[in-house]
């Protein structure tokens, strides 16, 4: 593709959909302007009128697909390229935006629960996936509603709800790799209000070696009526989740010898998270014209884990694979907590051709971060040869590092949206965020044992401007720009304050905020293809990310004596695309689904990127200098297809067998070594009865098969420098495939279940 991005795709989309005979049933087009957007609710979701491309999926939708992870439905829209580890861990991201990042590092999308704009010190997504009412995925810079982070979009997650729910519901599941599912669920409804509380498990032994999880869940949603106009909603989660390796391995050797990682070490493992959420909203609809939403939350994150595999003992000699302790020896037991607090309010009316809304958002967060050393080691950096150096051993239990970061938010946002003529609306939104991190660190040796107080703050603005037109009553073309920005952290502003002792790492105090530029342009319809109702959106898109922030010797290089190690806004990133959805109508026998995404993402300024060569804690690694400007963002598949046909057998039975295609693409930044594409079939069955029978319940019934026919691929590939060989620990000094992290895809396996409502 060249620097200027053809339109030749939606071109010949826009004529072929203005060939078709349009839907019998057209919907009526409302002469008043009504604003849609919200931070809080998404009881105002409605894509009409609106400039950017958006996707939503019911949260019947995610309970009949009786899915393991999120990945498992948001395949199904076009433009996700998210990660997946082991189990039900993913990280989601959008357009290719933040894909050469790893698993622990921030998505460039805005993950929103219930009005809570949450943030996992582990990147990941954790929500209890039987307790969705809706997804919502709205695509492009989003910081101009949800601030912090919204680079690539925003997924708004609301947690089920309403009079729907009440009745008792149990259920379970059974399937490969020990997989088992409970779930019960209470709810009531009558003239005061209604609510519900549900309890889940989830567990697995998993299919790689020492991958076992199990996620434990309590939540529930209370709506009060308070009057015919207003309401009070609470809602509450809480989960406790245990999760041990990733299931990756070393080099193309060890994924095709080795596919459950029985040898070799993850840098991370055995994990113990405890999550609360808590959120109370208040609704008014003072006049059929205005409403007045009011919000309060808490989220608390207590994660624990260990990192940093033990390569040596105390006295300098090395740790073998043979070790009796050689699995569980990790350096550093990590303690994290975080608290977010915050306060929304969001006040929306119109009056007839004119629309507004008006937000406010204000953040208290704080980020606690205690690591202690986990066994009696002894420092590589500090090993001249045989033994250990004097000063070199490091005891169990000493504080490495032990800190607290204070982050506050104070935001003002807004939208207006107006029909200047009969066709057109036009939409027009700002936010003004104003962030301050306060960091303090108590004495540990990270630091050198000395306290260290930091603080900085920055003032950002975002914004976007689109148009809608009506080209007809079931035809809009719609387009905008619209930004999106993320700050440094802490950590990246003072790392060589911080921790003068991991190496020669320089304070960087200038950083700026990273930003991104979304131009977006599509076409909205319901059409007629040969007698079958459909419903098409089409985007193409261009994404420029300027200012992003990276280590100045590229990912995880380690000090040099050549190199000055500091992080910089070092560049940018270029991402261009065309996306395609397509549904059908359900309502028929047969119909299907259709989600289809071209990406072309490259960095646009990339000067400086150091390979090491040899072992990271070596005194003078061998260096390989590349200039990555203009190559391909790695793990991102320029083709993906998901299509889902559906047979509705008779009126309890239904049929879907799914096809997702990604071909192939990079898996690290110098476009060496690739992650190869595949082809996967997924079949599910479900049958329900929808009048009572045996005990009064209305029953339910599924089976799942996902890689139907056992297909041997790979679910991602990371390459960043040369790696120990998996069995003997050498460095051969050499870069190539043998390098890579591998993650090696699960056999076919398969799941099955039922569930009673009463």
């Amino acid at each position: 593709m060249n620097k200027r991005m053809k339109m030749r795709p939606l071109a010949a989309a826009c004529l072929l959909l203005a060939s078709q005979g349009v839907w019998a049933e057209e919907a009526a087009r409302l002469d008043e302007v009504t604003v849609t957007s919200t931070t809080i609710d998404d009881r105002f979701d409605s894509k009409r009128d609106e400039p950017s491309n958006i996707s939503v999926i019911s949260g019947k939708k995610v309970d009949d697909a009786h899915i393991q992870n999120a990945i498992q439905v948001l395949q199904g829209i076009p433009g996700v390229t998210a990660d997946l580890s082991s189990g039900d861990e993913i990280k989601i991201k959008l357009r290719g935006i933040e894909n050469q990042r790893y698993m622990g590092e921030k998505p460039g999308v805005a993950i929103v629960i219930d009005g809570v704009p949450v943030f996992e010190r582990t990147g990941k997504v954790n929500i209890d996936l039987d307790n969705i009412e809706s997804i919502k995925v709205i695509k492009g810079g989003a910081s101009y509603l949800f601030g912090e982070d919204a680079l690539a979009g925003a997924v708004i997650i609301t947690t089920k709800r309403g009079a729907k729910y009440a009745g008792v519901t149990v259920g379970g599941e059974a399937g490969s790799f020990g997989y088992r599912k409970q779930l019960g669920r209470v709810g009531f409804s009558g003239e005061k209000g209604s609510g519900h509380i549900q309890i889940s498990s989830r567990e697995a032994d998993d299919y790689y070696f020492q991958s076992a999880y199990k996620t434990d869940y309590i939540d529930g949603n209370f709506n009060l009526y308070l009057s015919d106009t207003s309401d009070l909603t609470f809602g509450f989660e809480k989960s406790d989740r245990a999760k041990d390796k990733h299931g990756s391995v070393k080099g193309v050797t060890q994924a095709e010898r080795d596919p459950r990682g029985m040898l070799g070490r993850d840098y991370t493992r055995n994990y113990d998270v405890g999550l609360q959420k808590l959120n109370l909203t208040y609704s008014n609809n003072y006049d059929p014209r205005s409403n007045l939403l009011l919000m309060g939350y808490e989220y608390r994150d207590h994660t624990t884990f260990w990192s940093g595999p033990q390569s040596l003992n105390p006295n300098g000699t090395a740790i073998l694979p043979t070790a009796p302790n050689y699995y569980d020896a990790y350096t550093t037991l990590n303690d994290w907590h975080q608290v977010q607090r915050g306060m929304k309010g969001e006040w929306r009316s119109t009056t007839g051709s004119v629309g507004w809304l008006a937000g406010l958002d204000l953040r208290r967060n704080e980020y606690q971060q205690l690591n202690k050393a986990g066994v009696n080691y002894c420092q590589r950096a500090a090993r001249p040869g045989p033994g250990c150096a004097p000063g070199g051993t490091v005891a169990a239990g000493t504080v490495m590092t032990d800190d607290t970061t204070d982050e506050s938010i104070n935001a003002l946002y807004g939208e207006v949206k107006f029909r200047p003529a009969t066709d057109w609306t036009l939409t027009f939104n700002g936010r003004y965020d104003n962030l301050n991190l306060d960091y303090f660190g108590r004495p540990g040796q990270e630091n050198g044992n000395v306290a260290i107080t930091r603080s900085k703050s920055f003032d950002v603005n975002s914004w976007r401007a689109g148009a809608n037109y009506a080209v007809s009553q079931v035809m809009d073309v719609y387009g905008n720009l619209s930004t999106g920005f993320r700050t440094p952290t802490v950590d990246q502003l003072y790392r060589g304050t911080m921790s003068p002792s991991s190496g020669k790492t320089a304070n960087n105090e200038n950083l700026r905020p990273e930003e991104s530029l979304n131009m977006e342009l599509g076409l909205r319809t319901k059409t007629e293809w040969f007698g079958l109702g459909m419903d098409v959106d089409a985007a193409i898109y261009q994404i420029d990310r300027k200012d992003y922030i990276l280590a100045v010797n590229g990912q995880y290089a380690g000090s040099s004596t050549t190199v000055q190690e500091r992080y910089d806004n070092i560049g940018g990133v270029r991402n261009r695309g065309f996306e395609l959805a397509l549904k059908s109508d359900r309502r028929r026998a047969l119909s299907f689904d259709l989600a289809y995404s071209y990406i072309d993402a490259r960095f646009t300024q990339y000067d400086n990127f150091y390979q090491v060569l040899g072992s990271i804690y070596s005194t003078s690694p061998t260096l390989a200098h590349y200039n990555n400007t203009g190559k391909a963002v790695p793990r991102v598949p320029k083709h993906q297809l998901n299509w889902t046909g559906h047979w509705q057998a008779t009126d309890r039975l239904h049929l879907s067998l799914e096809m997702d295609a990604k071909g192939w693409s990079y898996a690290d930044e110098i476009n060496q070594e690739k992650l190869p594409g595949r082809t996967l079939f997924n079949l599910l069955a479900n049958y329900d009865f929808k009048e009572k029978g045996l005990l009064g319940a209305k029953w339910s019934f599924f089976a799942r098969v996902d890689n139907l026919f056992d297909r041997e691929y790979w679910v991602t590939a990371r390459g960043t420098n040369d790696q120990a060989n998996y069995i003997t620990g050498a460095y051969d000094n050499v870069y190539n495939a043998e390098d890579l992290s591998i993650v090696v895809a699960k056999p076919r396996f398969w799941s099955a279940g039922v569930s009673a409502t009463f």
